[in-house]
């Protein structure tokens, strides 16, 4: 008896621990989930620094900082702090994860693939660009893979808590960024979408560039009048660079760590012209000074067009992680200028060692650029490529696979091409790539009007040197 009272009450106590678990559990199912500030802040390593007002409806916006090893060989050593922005729309919907190549936007904005899909972002600032650098910064752990690692790190502590489909996007060196993320982590994302992403295998053969610009736009006149420009100013190098001295000190620029002077950094600015102007402009607002012009709409058109002031240690040298990028891996596009050639002072200065302070000048490895340029056109799968037919950086495209993977060129389009600028079919078949990928109808993926804030500014079209 007394063994039974004791079995009786056990049974009790664990029916009445039972109960109180399911009630629990009930209230627990009730219970609102957590709020995705509080999600984020509980991933390792990942620190929300400030969640800005809603730039919209239905979206929240946060800068946040990611922990990441320098060199991720060595997990253990020394860590930077990697700054990122979310632009939160539901967990349920698809992420796209948007490598910008250099710094990260400071500002709320939607990628085109976002706009498509109604998704979540990220925007990623690229190592080595500041305030996302190591202290010491350690150069030579700037390169594809350590980058592609960064990506692959932070998509993996994300997918916790965004568990549809993600998808990678980026436009010119955030376009390149996408794809080496892709080349050493191919099951990260379910697609890519890279916008006027230039491939250099082999460095050492710039025709593609020479050949693009002895045919680019419809007719000669402009290309004629630009090539007759870029002569012109060297012709007047004595009164340009005197007007040079004259901005570099009203403005408070410098020379010493890049170019050594305004002379040498004049000639990179008239060499650039010609490059500048096709990539962001169109043969329709061609209005270039001609050779009985005066000297100050000669100087003037140029800083339009290239920017003196980009070309001073104050404008290049927040560029060095790209340059010193271009320099060791990706390559760089150097034409030959023949029709410049009597009035040039620094012999082969279009190369990317040219824009870099003495002590990052360093030396090409060419085999990355072949391995991913390899990869790319025999085994990816599910990339998507957009190009400008007018954009000089188009002129070495990637040709990817057969494999669920496509090219579409914008016609007349500059760096600045994207699927809303391609013809109606290929647009619609690009939209319709994007949506299955990422797993989603054109009905669920209908926009708002009132996300047109977010879609008024593209960080991908500001000035920056690819």
């Amino acid at each position: 008896m007394h063994n039974r009272r004791r079995t009786f009450a056990a049974m009790a106590a664990t029916l009445l621990a039972t109960t109180a678990i399911g009630l629990t559990t009930t209230a627990s199912a009730h219970a609102a989930p957590a709020d995705i500030a509080d999600r984020l802040a509980a991933i390792p390593g990942m620190t929300v620094v400030s969640e800005e007002a809603p730039p919209s409806p239905g979206h929240r916006f946060f800068f946040l900082t990611y922990r990441q090893p320098v060199d991720h060989t060595n997990p253990s050593g020394p860590t930077f702090e990697q700054r990122l922005q979310l632009l939160h729309r539901d967990v349920s919907r698809p992420m796209i994860l948007h490598t910008t190549g250099y710094d990260m936007p400071e500002y709320a904005f939607r990628a085109e693939p976002t706009q498509l899909v109604d998704g979540n972002q990220i925007s990623v600032e690229q190592r080595f660009f500041e305030p996302s650098r190591p202290n010491p910064a350690k150069w030579d752990k700037l390169d594809i893979w350590q980058a592609a690692t960064d990506h692959h790190r932070i998509t993996q502590a994300l997918k916790g808590v965004y568990a549809a489909k993600w998808l990678s996007t980026g436009a010119s060196k955030g376009g390149m960024t996408s794809v080496y993320h892709r080349r050493f982590y191919s099951r990260d994302v379910d697609g890519v979408v890279a916008y006027v992403a230039p491939s250099d295998p082999d460095n050492r053969d710039d025709r593609a560039y020479d050949e693009f610009f002895d045919s680019v736009g419809s007719t000669p006149a402009c290309r004629t009048a630009l090539k007759e420009l870029q002569d012109e100013a060297l012709s007047r190098r004595t009164d340009m660079v005197n007007r040079y001295d004259a901005l570099a000190a009203e403005q408070g620029l410098h020379f010493d760590r890049v170019f050594g002077s305004t002379d040498k950094a004049f000639e990179m600015a008239v060499l650039d012209t010609e490059w500048a102007f096709w990539q962001y402009n169109s043969e329709a607002n061609c209005d270039v000074p001609g050779r009985d012009a005066t000297s100050d709409e000669i100087f003037a058109f140029i800083d339009q067009i290239a920017g003196f002031g980009f070309y001073a240690d104050e404008g290049i040298l927040p560029y060095a992680p790209y340059y010193y990028q271009a320099a060791t891996q990706l390559g760089w596009p150097q034409p030959k200028f023949r029709y410049l050639a009597d009035g040039l002072h620094y012999p082969a200065l279009y190369q990317a060692n040219s824009s870099l302070p003495a002590e990052l000048k360093s030396r090409h490895d060419a085999w990355p650029m072949a391995d991913v340029d390899n990869w790319v056109t025999k085994k990816s799968s599910q990339m998507l490529f957009v190009y400008g037919s007018d954009d000089p950086w188009g002129a070495e495209p990637f040709h990817p696979s057969n494999k669920d993977s496509f090219t579409f060129t914008a016609p007349g389009a500059n760096h600045g091409a994207n699927i809303a600028r391609l013809n109606a079919a290929d647009a619609a078949a690009a939209r319709a790539t994007v949506l299955r990928w990422a797993g989603v109808s054109a009905q669920t993926a209908q926009q708002s009007t009132a996300t047109a804030a977010l879609d008024a500014r593209n960080p991908d079209l500001e000035r920056r040197p690819i």
